[in-house]
């Protein structure tokens, strides 16, 4: 009985998105405009290029082994499988045939050339808040590229998602086209940051907790959220027990973007792609800009209550203690203080005592690298311990980590670690 009500909803819905989906793709204005004829300037190329890196827009857009910007990345997420599109101008694959109008309406609206709804794999949720002389400026760029035929994969999306009318629906849900206003009470600075971190370099694509949907509370929700099909927990930027900044100096939050290490932290896994790719070639003023605006926001309470802590029993923390002098102490040191400029201390580390384990488990299965940047050409990383140790000793040296040198965090089991081992896409 339950089955069959849910499965009438769901019609209900499906044929709801499938109206409002055709009112509208039928409503939206056509774009007249033709593809430009005329080349781009120079210093147009160069600013759409610098764009195009605050945006990491090479990082989905680009294959393995592939053009750069020809598209055909596979992107995994809960639903299925999206294919990033050809952003050369290839007039047949590519965006040879789009003008200006059409690209600014797919950053600001999430629509393709002919209307259609565009998933939001593709970060037009926060895409939305770019400028049209940004936009422009990133059309130019791409549109200087040398052409690459290439035609667009098909996405592999289980059903209802791969329609349509699912998608109207859940952009009826989540989405609305927005533009940038700047807040009268801030400073330039501060507007340039916050027009950066909540648009273009889109932060809260990873660092927004979403529904089971993919749906986010707000499109500019930076409380943090576990990254889908990479088991990786990109942390709040807000909360001063996960990764806040509100205490750090704006140089320490720049030195990080820039290089992906700092006094305070490294960066690791998806973030480390992020500095490698895009913020270490940022701007030293818009680095400072979104510095400014991420030690701004304001601070939310701690998740976790350290009197309510579970302890872990004293055998396990016997066994994790003897896994962590026989692999780990020669580097973090034998009471976890690390060594400044290598290894990173673990002796109050708030990475060690997220309430979520997902980022630890990684980091001791496959290893910890942070990206080698202008700045930091040659970073310390930490070895992969997959096939050394078992799922148990896994969980024993990391509940270790978590109760020891006055962390207090609560214990990981061994349930935990063996289904984040099988189910880690790499």
């Amino acid at each position: 009985m339950i089955r069959r009500v849910l499965l009438i909803v769901l019609a209900l819905l499906l044929a709801l998105g499938g109206l409002v989906w055709m009112f509208n793709f039928w409503g939206a204005p056509r774009i007249r405009d033709s593809a430009p004829r005329t080349p781009p300037s120079r210093e147009q190329v160069a600013r759409g290029a610098y764009l195009a890196r605050v945006g990491d827009c090479m990082l989905c857009h680009t294959e393995r082994g592939s053009a750069p910007y020809a598209g055909g990345r596979a992107i995994d997420t809960p639903f299925g499988t999206v294919y990033s599109s050809n952003l050369t101008p290839d007039a047949e694959t590519g965006l040879g045939a789009w003008s200006a109008a059409h690209f600014r309406r797919a950053l600001r609206e999430g629509r393709s050339r002919d209307g259609r709804l565009l998933y939001p794999v593709f970060p037009y949720t926060h895409t939305t808040l770019v400028t049209d002389a940004d936009a422009d400026a990133l059309f130019d760029f791409v549109r200087s590229l040398p052409p690459v035929n290439k035609p667009n994969r098909e996405h592999r999306l289980r059903w209802p998602y791969n329609t349509q009318a699912a998608l109207a629906v859940w952009r009826t849900l989540y989405f609305r086209p927005e533009k940038y206003v700047a807040d009268a009470a801030q400073t330039p600075e501060w507007n340039r940051g916050a027009y950066l971190v909540r648009g273009l370099a889109h932060c809260g694509a990873c660092h927004g907790a979403r529904n089971a949907l993919g749906g986010v509370r707000q499109a500019m929700d930076l409380s943090g959220g576990l990254i889908p099909m990479q088991n990786w927990y990109a942390p709040s930027l807000a909360s001063p027990s996960e990764a806040g900044v509100a205490d750090w100096s704006v140089q320490e939050i720049v030195q990080l973007l820039a290089t992906g290490t700092s006094p305070r932290s490294a960066v690791l896994g998806p973030m480390a792609e992020v500095v490698l790719n895009s913020t270490q070639y940022i701007e030293a003023d818009d680095l400072r800009a979104m510095a400014v605006y991420l030690k701004s926001l304001p601070p939310t309470a701690s998740d976790t209550d350290p009197r309510e802590v579970p302890v872990a029993p004293a055998s396990l923390l016997d066994r994790g203690g003897k896994l962590y002098g026989d692999h780990c102490a020669n580097c973090h040191g034998d009471r976890g203080q690390g060594v400044p400029g290598a290894y990173p201390a673990l002796a109050g580390n708030r990475a060690v005592t997220l309430p979520s384990t997902e980022n630890l488990v990684q980091v001791v299965l496959h290893g910890g690298f942070p990206p080698a940047t202008r700045g930091n050409p040659r970073p310390y990383g930490m070895p992969p311990f997959a096939t050394a140790l078992s799922d148990a000793e896994v969980a024993a040296v990391i509940t270790y980590l978590r109760a020891s040198w006055n962390n207090k965090a609560a214990p990981v089991n061994e349930l935990t670690v063996g289904r984040q081992r099988s189910s880690t896409r790499e």
